[in-house]
């Protein structure tokens, strides 16, 4: 199976603008973001990691700028939307970031530091022991 959910943490040195999904001023920091790819997790990923790319995806605006510091995938199930409500309760959401097909706030979150990340994710897979293998 190629196809999942993945999170994408990056570094970004300098604040951002960002036009998409509206105008905002995205400042330095960390950023975590939760997308899916229903046919080709693999290629997906690779196009994230990528600088030399068209803008298409909302996140192609900070892969573009941003250092890729970390990234996880949830193979075989489209987590995406579970995923980023489950998150929303522990971290500050972008508003509308990459969500326009899902009924959450966004799929970009600002982060404080990795470890609250890391522990957020362990506690989703405690929780959605079925879809964390």
């Amino acid at each position: 199976m190629n196809k999942g959910t993945y999170v994408i943490v990056l570094k970004i040195d300098r604040d951002v603008k960002i036009s998409r999904p509206s105008f905002q001023v995205l400042s330095k920091g960390l950023y975590a973001y939760v997308g899916s790819a229903m046919n080709s997790l693999t290629a997906r990923l690779r196009r994230h990691l990528s600088k030399n790319k068209k803008i298409h995806w909302h996140i192609d605006q900070l892969t573009e700028v941003g250092e890729v510091v970390f990234l996880v995938a949830f193979t075989g199930n489209r987590l995406e939307e579970m995923l980023s409500r489950f998150l929303s309760d522990r971290f500050e959401v972008i508003k509308d970031f990459g969500s326009s097909d899902l009924r959450t706030k966004g799929n970009l979150f600002k982060l404080t530091d990795m470890s609250d990340l890391l522990e957020s994710l362990k506690h989703f897979c405690a929780k959605f022991r079925d879809f964390c293998v």
